[in-house]
């Protein structure tokens, strides 16, 4: 039995480290990521893919807020 690739493993460890525990805290307490976690969470996933899809959208957060120069506004995509 073949095991499938996971891909929880790309990218730079370094900054994997560094996002992981934010991602976990930005779940409990941003209306934005807990929404997309609860979201995740319905559609049938669990543990590390949903802290994956948490660190990803918090750095496309930061990107978004670096680009704009706008402060951060949590209700803004849950308008």
């Amino acid at each position: 039995m073949e095991r499938q690739d996971s891909h929880f493993q790309d990218g730079d460890p370094l900054l994997r480290a560094k996002l992981s525990m934010p991602a976990v805290v930005a779940g409990q307490n941003n209306p934005i990521i807990r929404a997309f976690r609860l979201r995740l969470e319905t559609n049938g996933k669990n543990g590390m893919p949903i802290v994956c899809a948490s660190m990803r959208k918090l750095v496309h957060i930061a990107f978004a807020i670096l680009k704009s120069g706008k402060p951060f506004d949590p209700n803004f995509l849950l308008a």
